[in-house]
C-alpha cells in the first residue's frame, strides 16, 4: 500500500513545532491535509532560581535537526520520496527572547521562555516612567499591556545584567529574535548567510510592534531602549523567507511562519469574523478571528495579529485570552510532586474519583494571566481536607485548566458581544477525554476536537504550501478539506456548574496579592 502511495502522493509540506515543551516535525500531504509522518522531542526547561524559566537555544535548534531528519528516515520506511518536500512551515512558542552573536552564531544568553518571571523588576521600574503608572499605556499601540509575558522586557532584562549581551551590541554584533528568528536565520544559514526575519504574529508578541503601522516603533524602542538594528526585519506569515542549508531537506523553501497560536487559528480553519480556538498546550490560549479591524478588549484580553498569509493580502487580528499554565499543571504533578510517572496517568486517577471533593487548585505559578493580569499572584491548592487524596488533586488539576478556559471565555463573550455556542479545541491536552468532558461541563456549551489535533502544525503547513512561489495549498474555503470531528455535550446541570464556578473565583482571590517585589531571603540557590 505505502509503496504504491509514494508514486501518487503528489506535493508534500513538513512542518517545524517547536513548543515550550517539545520539538515536532510533522509532513503533511498538500492536497488532502493527511498527517503522514512526525517525529518528538521533548525539550529541557532549566529552572535556575525561583520564578526563572529557560532553554538552551542550541539544546532548541539541535532538536529540530534531530526531528527533521528522524521524520526523514520514517518516510523513506515508508517508500515516501522525501523530495516531494516542497516547502517548510514554522510554527513557534511565543515571546520567549535569543539573544545571538551573528558572526559566531552561538546564543549569548539561555533563551528566556514567555513563562518567565524575573523581570517583574524590570516592569516596576518602567512603569515609574508611564503616566500614573498605567499598565495599559501601550495597549493602543501593541495591543499589549505591560507584563513579564512580553519579549520587550526579557530583551531589556538582557540588556541590563548580562555583559556579553551589552558587549555584543556595542560591538555590532548582536541580533536579537524570538524562537522563529533564531531557527529560521540558523537553517537559512547562520552566520553564512542566514536569513533575519520574523513574521507579523510573532512581532506583535515583542511589545516593540505597531499593530496599526505594521512596523517596529521607534518611540516603543525608545522607551524600552532598545537599539532598532538589533531587530529582525518583519514579513508576511506566507512568503519564501530562505532555504535550508543543511541536512535532509537541503534546498527546500522556509515558506511559512507563525506564532504558536496563530498557527492553531489557521490549522483550524479559523478564517471568518467570529471563529475561535481553543488550545491546550503548556499554556492555555483562545482565539477569536476578529477579521482585518483590531479589536480591544474591555475585559483583559489581549489584541494581537491573528495572520497575514501573503505579502499582498490583508492583515487579520484576533482578541485573545492567554492562561499561563495548563499542560504545565501536569507535567507539575509529573516532575515536581511525583504522584504520577506520565502525563496520561493524570486523566486515570481523575476518572477514579470524578470529582475533586471540594479542593481547588488555582496554578498561577507564573501569576495570573488573562483576564487579571496579576503578576503578585501564586499557586494555591485549598479546601483540603483529611479526605482528600492525589485523585482529588489530579482532578483539581484538570478542573482548573477548564475554569481558566471558562474565565477567558467569559470575557470574549463580553468583549465579542455575540456568545460562542460551542468551543473548537486542539492541542496535546486535548487527547484527554476526562478534561474534554469537563470543559463542556463547565463552559455548559459543546466542546468540539478535530480527529487529527495537530493543527499547529496544520496551520504552518498550510502558510508553506500557500506562500507564492510554492503555490501548493490552497486556501480557498471551497478546497479546504472537511475536518471530521469529536464533540462532548456538557452533561451536568448548569446550576451545578454555576456553583463550582463561583467557587473557583473565590480560590482565585485567594492566591493573589501572594509575592511582593521586595527581596526575600529563600535559603541558596541550587
Amino acid at each position: 500500500m505505502a509503496a504504491s502511495a509514494g508514486t501518487a502522493l503528489g506535493p508534500l509540506v513538513g512542518a517545524i513545532d517547536q513548543g515550550t515543551s517539545s520539538t515536532r516535525f510533522l509532513v503533511f500531504n498538500a492536497k488532502t491535509a493527511e498527517l503522514l509522518s512526525h517525529h518528538q522531542v521533548e525539550i529541557q526547561q532549566k529552572f535556575p532560581k525561583e520564578g526563572w524559566v529557560e532553554q538552551d537555544p542550541k539544546e532548541i535548534l539541535q532538536s529540530v535537526h534531530e526531528c527533521v531528519e528522524r521524520t526523514c528516515e520514517k518516510l523513506k520506511q515508508l517508500n515516501i520520496d522525501i523530495t516531494n518536500i516542497k516547502a517548510i512551515g514554522v510554527s513557534n512558542q511565543r515571546e520567549t527572547t535569543v539573544v545571538w552573536d551573528k558572526t559566531t552564531g552561538e546564543p549569548l544568553y539561555n533563551a528566556i521562555v514567555w513563562l518567565d518571571l524575573r523581570t517583574q523588576s524590570t516592569i516596576e521600574r518602567l512603569l515609574n516612567r508611564i503616566p500614573g503608572k498605567n499598565k495599559s499605556f501601550f495597549k493602543p499601540r501593541t495591543g499589549l499591556p505591560l507584563s513579564t509575558y512580553f519579549s520587550a522586557v526579557k530583551l531589556r532584562w538582557l540588556l541590563d545584567n548580562v555583559e556579553e549581551i551589552k558587549q555584543a551590541v556595542d560591538d555590532g554584533r548582536a541580533m536579537f529574535g524570538t524562537v522563529d528568528s533564531w531557527l529560521i536565520w540558523s537553517l537559512t544559514g547562520g552566520r553564512n548567510g542566514g536569513v533575519h526575519c520574523t513574521d507579523m504574529t510573532n512581532a506583535s508578541r515583542t511589545m516593540l510592534f505597531n499593530i496599526h503601522s505594521l512596523e517596529w516603533d521607534p518611540e516603543l524602542c525608545q522607551f524600552f531602549d532598545i537599539p532598532m538594528e538589533i531587530l529582525p526585519k518583519v514579513r508576511s506569515s506566507s512568503e519564501i523567507y530562505g532555504l535550508m542549508k543543511s541536512g535532509a531537506l537541503t534546498g527546500v523553501p522556509i515558506s511559512g511562519c507563525l506564532g504558536d497560536q496563530s498557527a492553531a487559528l489557521v490549522g483550524q480553519m479559523c478564517f471568518r469574523d467570529g471563529q475561535a480556538k481553543n488550545t491546550y498546550g503548556t499554556g492555555c490560549f483562545l482565539l477569536c478571528n476578529t477579521g482585518p479591524k483590531s479589536v480591544f478588549s474591555e475585559h483583559g484580553l489581549l489584541t494581537t495579529v491573528a495572520y497575514q498569509l501573503g505579502r499582498d493580502k490583508p492583515v487579520y487580528y484576533a482578541l485573545e485570552g492567554s492562561v499561563a499554565i495548563a499542560g504545565a499543571v501536569v507535567r507539575w504533578l509529573r516532575d515536581n510532586l511525583g504522584i504520577v510517572k506520565s502525563s496520561q496517568e493524570v486523566e486515570k486517577l481523575a476518572a477514579e474519583v470524578g470529582t475533586s471533593y471540594g479542593c481547588y487548585f488555582v496554578p498561577a505559578f507564573s501569576g495570573l494571566y488573562a483576564p487579571y493580569w496579576e503578576p503578585s499572584a501564586r499557586g494555591i491548592i485549598c479546601g483540603l481536607t483529611q479526605f482528600t487524596n492525589k485523585n482529588h488533586i489530579a482532578f483539581a488539576a484538570l478542573e482548573a485548566v477548564c475554569f481558566q478556559t471558562r474565565e477567558i471565555l467569559d470575557a470574549m463573550n463580553k468583549d465579542c458581544g455575540i456568545p460562542l455556542n460551542q468551543l473548537q479545541v486542539d492541542g496535546g491536552m486535548t487527547n484527554n477525554k476526562v478534561l474534554m468532558q469537563l470543559q463542556a461541563d463547565i463552559l455548559c456549551i459543546p466542546v468540539v476536537k478535530p480527529s487529527m489535533p495537530e493543527t499547529t502544525a496544520l496551520g504552518a503547513a498550510m502558510a508553506a504550501g500557500a506562500a507564492e512561489g510554492v503555490g501548493i495549498w490552497s486556501l480557498d474555503p471551497g478546497d479546504l478539506t472537511a475536518v471530521t470531528c469529536e464533540r462532548f455535550e456538557p452533561q451536568i446541570n448548569p446550576e451545578e456548574s454555576e456553583y463550582r464556578y463561583a467557587r473557583w473565583k473565590k480560590a482565585v482571590m485567594k492566591s493573589m496579592g501572594w509575592e511582593t517585589s521586595e527581596p526575600h531571603s529563600n535559603g541558596t540557590n541550587k
